[in-house]
């Protein structure tokens, strides 16, 4: 769930004074983006020493200008472009689904104001005969954050809290490593990425089932990055910021976005609590590859702990009444839900995720919770993907200026499925054909990433010359460990294992030696990918006959907190 929404999508007003809009626009496409809003703010006062004659100064465009340029490209498509690309659209789904054998799918798609598609396809457990409709439940993974940027904007345009405020003001247990960082770090820096925690920082806390107090608490172990001027993709980062909202409004986070944002529009099935979507009787399970385009539900994802970032679950049906109040700036049918100069600056981007690898290729960016784009025709467009790698994929694309978005829900692992319906699909209404072979593309791209992800060192490969380990005595104690907590090493049934995790719901992990003293065991959880390494590691003036003083976890190690002193 780390880097695959943010590389899958890569494929309102601001504040009126100059300075502030100045700082929030920044330079380059989002300055130029900025621009009209920019003249509307300065236009309505010249600056000292302006010429105050001539047309010009009278309101009337002069004759060697141009008149201001319109905030948002003219629309390019109409009604029967969209109409065109719907009665497509059957046909995209159908045709992913006999080319990955994924279980289920679901879409909807939102123009001018209206849902006008909502279907489900295939079915909610492979093997059994239970349908996906437009009411079927799914795990949101990602795209939980751009609803979670929702329901902050309407905590802002309250006044409870601004863009702005530092988090610790509203959480006062608020720690990052660095204390400058824990006093200035605000909202929209948490919400946009740039906190300098690492990408997945706090994700391996999770896999192993420690709870969301326990997890916040120990993010001021991780080491960060430059602060504001860096990007780093961080569910509890992201969580964090989220949760400071909740505090200034006083509701714990699901209450809070029951409240505000799904009761408001009628979504009745969305849920921010894991046991809400165990409790619907309309739900998709969630199911991983097992060969020949067959699929199996082997996991369950509670996302509890990361709720604002992934743990939100919904249909199509209600998330196009969520479109349907981004499009309309924050009204729904004909109520404004959230103001709109707060929704607004969620659109716009506060950090570069992605500088172009070339000159004629564009800057990528992250709002809150949205990716934000601008493409071939100048239109911005926003985004999020969501993926869980135990079973789930999902992804939005939303094109405010043409007043069209299209949501896809999956119950398969990432593969690029729903990122190429959405794309397939709003390609096909700008050009009556998809242009590019998007299943391909995005299927590229996801297995270019499960590479990426495997381990440094391949522990299923025993070495030609293999030293012996050492008795079990040598091995076998308890461990300390101040982000990880206690490791204890023992044998069972003549196998070492070794156990960590929460107290009274600690994991077991089954030894296998690999060479001298490193042995490898089967790393779990959402970012498990494959056997693990546990080094173990003799005092300095160990004797013989002695113990360890060490063992090194290198799947846990991977921002250097992964090593455990005996006790």
């Amino acid at each position: 769930m780390k880097q695959r929404e943010s590389i899958a999508m890569r494929v309102g007003s601001l504040p009126s004074d100059r300075r502030s809009l100045l700082k929030a626009v920044g330079v380059g496409a989002a300055g130029i983006a900025g621009m009209p809003l920019l003249a509307a703010c300065t236009a309505q006062t010249a600056p000292a020493g302006a010429a105050s004659s001539g047309p010009g100064a009278s309101g009337t465009p002069s004759a060697s200008l141009l008149p201001a340029p319109e905030p948002q490209v003219k629309p390019l498509l109409d009604q029967q472009k969209v109409n065109d690309a719907l009665a497509k659209l059957d046909g995209m789904v159908q045709g992913a689904m006999e080319s990955t054998g994924v279980p289920g799918v679901a879409v909807a798609v939102v123009y001018r104001d209206q849902m006008v598609y909502a279907k489900g396809f295939g079915v909610r457990e492979s093997g059994r005969p239970e349908t996906v409709d437009a009411d079927t439940v799914f795990q949101l993974a990602s795209v939980s954050k751009p609803l979670a940027s929702t329901v902050a904007a309407v905590a802002v345009g309250r006044k409870a809290i601004s863009w702005t405020e530092p988090v610790i003001n509203h959480s006062p247990g608020f720690a990052l490593k660095d204390p400058y960082v824990t006093r200035n770090a605000t909202v929209a820096d948490l919400l946009s990425h740039q906190g300098g925690l690492s990408t997945g920082a706090g994700d391996l806390l999770e896999d192993l089932g420690f709870d969301q107090s326990y997890i916040l608490s120990h993010l001021n172990q991780e080491p960060l990055d430059s602060f504001r001027s860096s990007y780093n993709y961080s569910n509890f980062g992201y969580t964090a910021g989220a949760l400071a909202v909740a505090d200034a409004m006083k509701l714990p986070w699901a209450d809070l976005a029951d409240e505000v944002l799904f009761k408001p529009l009628g979504m009745t099935s969305t849920s921010y609590r894991h046991a809400d979507y165990q409790k619907a009787s309309n739900r998709a399970l969630i199911h991983v590859p097992a060969g020949n385009k067959t699929w199996v539900a082997k996991y369950t994802r509670n996302a509890d702990a990361e709720a604002p970032a992934g743990g939100a679950s919904s249909s199509v049906h209600d998330l196009a009444r969520w479109i349907r109040l981004q499009l309309a700036n924050g009204s729904f049918e004909g109520n404004e839900v959230i103001a709109t100069d707060a929704l607004g600056v969620t659109h716009v981007p506060h950090a570069v995720s992605g500088p172009p690898g070339t000159p004629a290729a564009r800057t990528r960016f992250y709002g809150l919770g949205w990716n934000v784009s601008y493409d071939d025709h100048a239109r911005l467009s926003l985004g999020h993907s969501g993926a869980f790698n135990l079973g789930a994929a999902t992804a939005v694309s939303l094109l405010p200026g043409e007043q069209l978005g299209i949501v896809a829900l999956t119950n398969g692992r990432p593969q690029g499925i729903p990122e190429a319906i959405c794309a397939a699909f709003l390609d096909t209404a700008q050009n009556g054909a998809p242009t590019v072979d998007w299943f391909g593309f995005t299927a590229g791209v996801f297995q270019k990433i499960d590479e990426a992800e495997k381990p440094k060192v391949d522990y299923s490969q025993v070495p030609p010359q293999v030293e012996p380990a050492r008795g079990n005595d040598f091995y076998t104690g308890s461990y300390a460990n101040s982000y990880y907590g206690p490791l204890k090493v023992s044998v069972e049934s003549g196998v070492l294992t070794l156990e960590l995790g929460p107290d009274g719901r600690a994991t077991r992990f089954a030894l296998k030696h690999f060479d001298g003293d490193t042995f490898s065991f089967e790393s779990i959880g959402e970012n498990g990918n494959g056997l693990a390494g546990a080094i173990f590691a003799p005092g300095a003036d160990a004797a013989p006959g002695g113990t360890a003083s060490s063992v090194r976890l290198d799947f846990y190690d991977q921002t250097g907190l992964g090593t455990f002193t005996r006790d």
